[in-house]
């Protein structure tokens, strides 16, 4: 695999200011790292590759990205940073009309086909470092979501692969299609709505035994199940079961086909 060192300053622009500065850029590495405050949004956006994320020692938040590939060209995928007031939004890019901003990374394509991706086999598996009290939003398509060390909300989202996510802090939203979700709260702060949704896998989520919300979980091909005393609403269903736990209140929706679906409290 050939690989061509340089020292880059890669830097995107949003509303007309200098977004992060990247390091060590290689032709098959990227990494970032800078102060992201308590409060603030990282998000990374992949497209092939998994994103694993883990607790940093300090305040400083690291990204890095590293390609593989057999194939593929790796100079055809490039990364961006955009920093927009304190969020930074990082994305791995393949081909050169794709984009990223605010909202993460958009692909664009002349023709009927996705002329960057068909025949490019380039995967990125980022490594991502979280302060405290940093939120977090990580999405991919082809690849799975690893998140422990986490302390506040945090939101995942793939297509094809499985999703963790460990958190000292919440409320957490959780999406794949083919894979299954594991996630652990160890707080649940603010009335935001938890969401947890895959069509071919399991969701099990752990919270607090003092929650207090509106409960709807619904399968095709699996069980439910609840550590908590519930009020049921409506007509008992094996399949689909809307009921309150305590005093109700925030919505928490979890939803698959294929797959068994456990609500648990936190031991």
């Amino acid at each position: 695999m050939h690989r061509l060192f340089f020292t880059a300053v890669a830097v995107a622009l949003f509303g007309g200011r200098l977004a992060a500065q990247a390091t060590e850029s290689t032709e098959d590495t990227f990494k970032w790292s800078g102060k992201v405050p308590a409060g603030a949004w990282l998000r990374v956006d992949d497209l092939n590759g998994s994103i694993e994320v883990e607790a940093a020692s300090g305040d400083v938040a690291e990204v890095t990205g590293e390609k593989d590939w057999r194939r593929g060209d790796p100079k055809d995928v490039r990364f961006a940073v955009v920093k927009d007031g304190d969020n930074v939004v990082i994305c791995a890019l393949w081909g050169d009309e794709s984009t990223c901003d605010a909202d993460g990374s958009h692909m664009h394509h002349r023709g009927r086909h996705n002329d960057c991706c068909d025949h490019n086999d380039v995967n990125v598996r980022f490594t991502v470092r979280i302060p405290k009290g940093v939120k977090l939003s990580v999405n991919t398509v082809n690849g799975s979501l690893d998140v422990a060390g986490a302390t506040s909300e945090v939101v995942a989202e793939t297509v094809n692969g499985r999703v963790e996510v460990t958190t000292g802090g919440g409320p957490v939203s959780a999406n794949t299609v083919n894979g299954s979700i594991r996630v652990s709260m160890q707080a649940v702060p603010g009335s935001a709505d938890l969401r947890f949704k895959t069509v071919n896998g399991s969701i099990v989520v752990s919270v607090p035994g003092n929650l207090n919300a509106d409960l709807d979980m619904e399968t095709t091909n699996g069980s439910l199940t609840s550590d908590f005393p519930l009020t049921v609403t409506g007509r008992v269903n094996p399949k689909r079961l809307r009921a309150t736990i305590g005093s109700g209140g925030r919505h928490v929706e979890m939803s698959t086909v294929n797959g068994s679906i456990e609500l648990r409290k936190n031991s």
